[in-house]
């Protein structure tokens, strides 16, 4: 039955507010994208974010960025982008994994008191702990290190992949564990082969935000890395904002550039998180 006449001007009046909203939330975006491919250096004041002009002046101007020794600087800092990024996330499934999978499935002495004291260090944000850290690296001789960055974002990234993996993990029925044990598997075989397929699509979850974590940071990279070869591209999208003056069409170039490498591991991760959920169903 079709929806009576009388209520076409609520639906059309719902779709305006929608697009409404739609074109308000986009503004910004596509004042970065007119910065971007516009041949001017700075904004112009205009009601609509068209450019003047189309122009990849900007953007080669970003990826080509060398150092004072003619080196490719844009390249080398992709390269540790990736590099932290990628090593925060396997670093964050690795230790989380078996720990989420302990809480979930085994009692033990100071269980609850684990799980509260991981629960209250997500109450600060990373930056108060700034200082310890900073000098936690000066004693390891980790600083202005891609390894000591990637430690450090391991101490955030941890806690959020334990509490995302135990609701992932409680919410796998031990029927098919104990099943597959009953068949002569361990429980490491069991583990591997029937809890970690079923725990795909959050894995695949964790990582993204794990890696997505890593990628926009700023603050912590910028305290604990001096040397120009080993910024991270926030660390680039910075140097296009002085204190004194800025490049506002190269920081939209290069804000759209940073922002690619996500938007394709997001859209790799799309498909797997499909797979994964098909993949983990109990088949008859």
């Amino acid at each position: 039955m079709s929806a009576p006449r009388t209520r076409w001007p609520v639906e059309v009046a719902s779709h305006l507010f929608v697009l409404l909203l739609t074109g308000f939330a986009l503004y910004p975006i596509l004042w970065v994208v007119s910065l971007a491919l516009s041949p001017t250096s700075s904004p112009e004041p205009r009601v609509l974010p068209l450019p003047s002009g189309l122009s990849a002046e900007h953007f080669a101007a970003v990826v080509g960025r060398l150092d004072d020794d003619g080196s490719w600087l844009f390249g080398q800092q992709l390269f540790a982008s990736l590099f932290v990024s990628a090593a925060t996330a396997l670093v964050a499934i690795a230790i989380a994994t078996p720990a989420a999978y302990a809480l979930s499935r085994f009692a033990f002495v100071g269980k609850d008191a684990a799980v509260s004291t991981l629960l209250f260090t997500q109450m600060f944000p990373s930056v108060a702990a700034s200082v310890p850290l900073y000098l936690l690296l000066d004693a390891l001789h980790l600083l202005d290190t891609h390894a000591g960055l990637v430690l450090v974002y391991a101490t955030t990234s941890v806690p959020f992949a334990l509490f995302q993996l135990r609701g992932a993990f409680d919410a796998i029925p031990k029927d098919l564990e104990e099943a597959a044990m009953v068949d002569g598997a361990s429980r490491l075989t069991a583990f591997l082969r029937v809890v970690l397929p079923a725990a795909r699509p959050a894995l695949a979850v964790t990582a993204l935000f794990a890696f997505m974590s890593a990628w926009n940071e700023f603050i912590l990279a910028a305290t604990f890395l001096s040397s120009e070869r080993l910024y991270t591209l926030p660390m680039l999208l910075q140097s296009y904002a002085g204190e004194h003056d800025a490049n506002w069409a190269r920081f939209s170039a290069g804000a759209i550039v940073v922002s690619v490498p996500v938007m394709l591991l997001f859209y790799w991760l799309q498909q797997k998180l499909v797979s994964g959920l098909t993949a983990g169903g109990v088949k008859g």
